[in-house]
């Protein structure tokens, strides 16, 4: 049995996990890759224990930033948001992270979101006003443990409008708002317009994963408002509680002190990265650490982490072994994914033990 977030996870067949996925407007940071990292380990472990996985990691391809981006490059949005994916696949390929099972995009489930939209409205979870339809989200702080001014700060960082006089509440998100010009605009019952952020996670994961998923992934920092509100929309459109049975919100990266983000360019790029270590390298950096912890991104990590990864591979090619290193590497990986317990576990034991962590964090 696994125990992720210090709460014990049985498995079910099969387990599944939905990440929130990029906005492909950019190119992929290491705030990124540690996010996906983790989670494609977490599913990596699940099936070393036995269970098989589906995992789902959307695409946010309908999205204002990446709207805007595309203009001043003069590109349509989703010809360059097809782009951005190709380089974005390209480094997980490079740090060995599993493609997933299923990569749902914004634009490939418009109809969902119309669907999700109307079930809120039907279960009273949301109004209609002026081609807008609005969620009443107003217990969403409290259920996330924030106060109210709290909540509004993070409302405002992540690009809402509590101030919109249309809502019934400063904390009321969009589930569908009209389309001006130059946005992407779809039909819908209440005019021609586009999905809200939150709106669009909820209905792919339900398309995707149905009503429950196991473990619900993405960066620490989209825990409030996003994983909020799409939780609470998914319950609300359901009438089933809880949505995810597990939460798995991945530590920040930062650089010089400060979170790791596109819109501030404090950036340490993986395609950099690549330029000068393995792979296999960048993602022992990565997993040196607990997973939901937070870190700054300094050099020398990446530096320790090739020496270690070389004294593993040498670990790995001594054919004795004790059955009870192996032993001790599985209880550190389904610990809540103690990778580094794992790690110097395994090159003190060598053999076998050693070959199960390069085997199960993919490190070839």
């Amino acid at each position: 049995m696994l125990t992720l977030g210090g709460a014990r996870l049985p498995l079910a067949v099969p387990a599944r996990l939905y990440v929130c996925g990029i906005t492909p407007y950019d190119v992929t940071h290491l705030g990124h890759a540690a996010t996906f990292v983790w989670v494609d380990v977490a599913a990596r472990v699940m099936r070393m224990a036995g269970t098989a996985t589906v995992v789902a990691r959307n695409i946010t391809d309908v999205d204002d930033v990446l709207t805007r981006a595309a203009t001043v490059r003069g590109r349509h949005y989703d010809e360059f948001g097809l782009e951005q994916e190709f380089y974005f696949d390209r480094d997980m390929d490079a740090l060995r992270v599993r493609s997933p099972d299923h990569v749902p995009r914004a634009r490939h489930h418009i109809t969902h979101v119309v669907r999700l939209a109307a079930a809120l409205l039907e279960a009273g979870a949301a109004y209609e006003r002026d081609g807008h339809v609005f969620f009443h989200g107003a217990t969403v702080p409290k259920l996330a443990g924030l106060t109210e001014p709290v909540a509004l700060e993070l409302s405002r960082e992540y690009g809402d409008r509590p101030d919109d006089q249309l809502r019934d509440s400063p904390l009321d998100v969009p589930v569908w708002h009209p389309s001006s010009d130059g946005d992407p605009a779809w039909p819908s019952p209440w005019g021609p317009g586009r999905p809200g952020w939150h709106a669009e996670c909820a209905a792919m994961a339900l398309a995707s994963l149905g009503g429950l998923v196991d473990v619900l992934a993405g960066g620490a920092d989209l825990a409030f408002p996003h994983h909020a509100y799409q939780v609470a929309m998914a319950c609300a459109a359901t009438g089933t509680t809880p949505f995810a049975r597990r939460r798995m919100p991945v530590g920040t990266v930062g650089l010089r002190g400060a979170k790791m983000a596109k819109s501030t360019g404090n950036l340490v790029l993986v395609g950099d990265l690549l330029r000068q270590h393995s792979g296999p390298a960048i993602r022992l950096m990565l997993l040196d650490r607990r997973w939901e912890q937070g870190w700054d991104y300094q050099p020398e990590a990446l530096d320790a982490a090739a020496s270690v990864l070389e004294e593993l591979y040498a670990a790995a090619g001594i054919r004795t072994g004790s059955q009870a290193g192996v032993a001790a590497v599985r209880a550190a990986l389904l610990d809540d994914l103690d990778v580094s317990t794992a790690v110097r576990t395994a090159v003190d034991a060598g053999g076998e033990a050693a070959r199960l962590v390069i085997r199960t964090l993919a490190l070839q």
